[in-house]
């Protein structure tokens, strides 16, 4: 299956003088794909891979180690760079891709709904922003109500309630 890179979080700080840095998770799920294959730099095209050794500190500003930033030199040219984790095809995380901006979406019956504009991080779940002439509705980003995710065809494909869409 094909890997790809997504974006979980930005490269904020140098930490200490040992090579530790400090991170900005970009998504709610950064916890869950932060274990994965690691991989740092300005663009998923150019970004090298890095392992992971020690995660220290607690609450919202944990510091990250990685194998071969031994030096806050090398911590400080690293600020400002995204780290990236290896995801295939199937993972839930490209519900959130910025990919599927301007794609079109469409009930499991075909009919279609309008066109993904916008995603919104809510508190309790994501929620994508479907725009149809001047209406905008807001589908949560929810197993229940996304019936599957075409990135490469941009089709998002929904499986709406009664109600969802009024």
């Amino acid at each position: 299956m094909k890997t790809k890179l997504f974006a979980i979080a930005k490269i904020t700080r140098a930490t200490g003088l040992k090579g530790d840095v400090g991170v900005r998770p970009l998504i709610r799920q950064f916890d869950e794909y932060v274990d994965r294959d690691l991989f740092i730099g300005f663009d998923e095209n150019f970004a090298k891979d890095v392992k992971l050794t020690n995660v220290s500190g607690t609450g919202k500003k944990p510091r990250f180690h990685f194998e071969g930033l031994d030096s806050r030199d090398d911590a400080e040219s690293m600020i400002g760079q995204l780290l990236f984790a290896s995801i295939n095809e199937k993972d839930p995380i490209n519900l959130i891709s910025p990919d599927l901006i301007g794609a079109s979406v469409v009930t499991v019956s075909g009919e279609p709904i309008g066109t993904l504009v916008d995603m919104m991080s809510l508190p309790a779940h994501d929620a994508y922003v479907i725009s149809n002439n001047n209406k905008e509705v807001l589908i949560p980003v929810v197993p229940e109500f996304i019936y599957s995710v075409d990135v490469m065809e941009g089709l998002v494909t929904i499986s709406p309630v009664e109600g969802l869409l009024d």
